[in-house]
């Protein structure tokens, strides 16, 4: 039968040995700091992800190298062919694609620019100031979501009729210029990642409320920024529905220029996928140029959290 030893010796020594025997390494676990790898099983699951993520935009390719008569046999092409190019000079002169690329490059990056910087300031607001009426008018903007956009169509067009502003940028900008949600995604993220201590001891040093939102909120809120800008682009960019009520094909975004590809009696498909292409590889070259930075403040916020 074990005894229990009453010397106090003995039951510091024992007291000093329960930290070592705690930090024992289970048997199986990984050593601290050391490097995981991926398993065979891993690797087969990302490349059949890969791989059906990237096929839309390889078929897109194959599709705008071919001929339409090519296209509409059985069984379809499943390689490039030699009209790629002539296919894509056809759909960049037809559907006005100089014009229209720079117009979509205005409008993404103006909605982008006006959403992450006014949600921010909003979001911070709600998360953090104390003023009359803020939960209802939190609970008003989001209830804006709630809202089918095409409910507000006809009077956002008389509203954009009696501005004059009728193929007219500015039409597409200014409705969308803000999100409810991104006020409700910047305020969810700033209630967690900005402590109100910053904030107080900022106003203690005298900092005016500008100064905060520059100094205090905005290098907080960057994580959450880098994410909600690129969604936000990505959605302007690809926008189709208000954009081809309010502009025309003399004054066009993308979406609505490759409207004109589809035109006529039949379709010219090889034509249409060229000036889909087209449209789509401006998106792949941001994300080729500021994927790393997006991707980086995205793990800073994560890791922050």
């Amino acid at each position: 039968m074990a005894t229990i030893s009453t010397n106090p010796a003995d039951q510091a020594a024992g007291t000093a040995d329960a930290p070592r025997k705690a930090k024992r390494r289970t048997p199986g676990a990984p050593k601290a700091g050391r490097q995981l790898h991926a398993g065979p099983f891993t690797y087969i699951v990302l490349i059949v992800f890969t791989a059906v993520s990237l096929f839309p935009l390889v078929w897109t390719a194959i599709a705008a190298s071919r001929t339409n008569s090519r296209l509409a046999q059985t069984p379809p092409p499943f390689w490039f062919g030699s009209n790629l190019f002539s296919n894509l000079q056809t759909a960049w002169t037809e559907a006005n694609l100089s014009t229209a690329l720079l117009n979509t490059a205005i409008v993404a990056g103006s909605i982008t620019i006006g959403t992450v910087l006014f949600s921010t300031i909003a979001g911070f607001a709600f998360a953090k100031l104390q003023f009359k009426m803020k939960n209802f008018l939190l609970m008003l903007t989001i209830g804006t979501m709630m809202v089918p956009p095409q409910l507000s169509v006809v009077p956002l067009f008389l509203w954009i009729a009696d501005l004059d502003w009728t193929n007219h940028l500015q039409a597409v900008i200014l409705p969308t210029f803000v999100s409810a949600f991104g006020v409700f995604f910047m305020r969810q993220y700033l209630s967690q990642a900005l402590p109100t201590e910053i904030i107080e001891a900022a106003r203690v040093d005298g900092a005016s409320s500008l100064r905060i939102v520059w100094h205090v909120v905005f290098p907080a809120a960057r994580p959450a920024m880098a994410v909600l800008g690129m969604l936000t682009f990505v959605a302007a960019w690809n926008d189709f529905f208000w954009p081809i009520i309010a502009l025309t094909q003399e004054n066009p975004t993308v979406q609505v220029a490759l409207t004109s590809l589809g035109r006529g009696y039949i379709p010219d498909e090889s034509v249409i996928m060229a000036g889909a292409l087209l449209g789509t590889l401006p998106l792949l070259l941001v994300f080729v140029i500021f994927g790393k930075q997006i991707v980086g403040g995205i793990m800073q916020g994560a890791v922050k959290g």
